[in-house]
């Protein structure tokens, strides 16, 4: 069950914090933001029922959620979200970076949970709005962002297995800092062997919590045998490369051609991922989306055909990976340095989200303004 999107622009509502956090506290939280620690003083919600569509977007304090225990997001998981961050450029303005693909993967995650899909103009809107209420919390600091989480729950009060008729938009904001606060080193990552992230048919291509809540076992996994990410196989086959618990992945081989996993319905269409296959079309590489298997690792690091191994997503935006660690083999080596193209790449990525270096696709949009 797909709804239709809004067609008239929604009009915002302003409710004021009466007890923001001081300066002198914003200025402390963002000398040392962490990771999703933080939130900023304000919020966005817009309302949906199956009768009225989309209505009463506002934006008002930062505060928990009133749900009823028969929400029916706590029951069967109609929920999906967003992860995009907003950076300050050295001329003091705001960015963000292609919030117009962050709108329509939303709407699809909401087409596949059968949830009502927000429009585009409204999401890019409700994120300025967030923006223009809390712009102190943007932090100006190296490598340093404004992370916020858009989200969609399904909060008709009911028991029974059906798509809900009522349902919630809400964004929220999370002052972040640098990933990598030691050097960019590369990872060793866990191969799950056990568990699939996802299988035909199912939720893989859509961002909602339940698949990440299932990667959480694995994920335990991979920390117990001191890897930082856990890979997943593809659920039929158990043979084909599909990603990490929360990033895309690609394969950087010797004769300028990159590999990358193809969208098959059981990945995420990471929007680092699209991003990373233009500019590297742009350099002149070959960027091959298709299968490819631990076979094809193991035999191009044995022979040198494949030089780099990175993955991607919007916290980390590119993160090399050092080693393949199972119950059986590893494939690399945890004293690996990071690859040349991986750090180019990434270099020239960050560069544009932070406005020094042309953006020749149009991919940031201002939204302090």
């Amino acid at each position: 069950m797909a709804h239709d999107t809004t067609t008239a622009p929604l009009a915002f509502s302003h409710e004021a914090n009466t007890s923001p956090r001081s300066a002198e506290e914003v200025a402390q939280i963002l000398a040392n933001p962490g990771f999703g620690n933080h939130f900023t003083d304000h919020m966005v919600q817009i309302d949906w029922t199956v009768e009225n569509g989309w209505a009463d977007a506002r934006v008002i304090p930062y505060g928990p959620l009133i749900l009823d225990p028969a929400s029916s997001v706590l029951h069967y998981g109609q929920e999906i979200f967003e992860g995009l961050k907003v950076y300050r450029h050295a001329d003091g303005s705001i960015w963000t970076f292609r919030p117009d693909q962050n709108a329509e993967r939303l709407q699809r995650s909401a087409a596949r949970l059968a949830l009502p899909q927000l429009s585009v103009a409204d999401f890019v809107e409700s994120v300025r709005q967030i923006v223009k209420a809390d712009a102190r919390w943007v932090p100006s600091a190296p490598d340093t962002s404004l992370y916020l989480r858009p989200f969609t729950i399904a909060n008709e009060t009911f028991l029974g297995v059906r798509s809900a008729h009522k349902a919630s938009y809400l964004v929220i904001a999370s002052p972040a800092g640098a990933y990598f606060t030691g050097g960019i080193k590369p990872i060793s990552i866990w191969l799950s062997t056990e568990y699939s992230r996802a299988g035909r048919g199912g939720t893989g291509a859509a961002k909602c919590g339940g698949n990440y809540a299932a990667s959480l076992l694995p994920q335990e996994e991979a920390y117990r045998n001191g890897c930082a990410q856990v890979m997943f196989l593809d659920g039929e086959t158990g043979t084909r490369i599909d990603e990490l618990g929360g990033m895309n992945v690609f394969f950087v081989r010797n004769d300028k051609s990159v590999v990358t996993p193809e969208l098959t319905g059981s990945i995420l269409e990471g929007i680092t991922r699209a991003s990373i296959i233009q500019l590297l079309q742009d350099r002149g590489y070959t960027v091959e989306e298709r299968a490819i298997g631990i076979d094809e690792w193991r035999a191009g690091e044995a022979d040198g055909t494949i030089t780099e191994v990175f993955a991607c997503g919007t916290a980390a935006v590119i993160t090399p990976i050092g080693q393949l660690k199972s119950t059986d083999f590893t494939i690399g080596s945890e004293d690996a340095e990071p690859g040349e193209l991986t750090l180019s790449i990434r270099e020239e990525l960050t560069d544009i989200q932070y406005g020094r270096r042309e953006d020749r696709h149009g991919w940031m949009v201002r939204v302090d303004g």
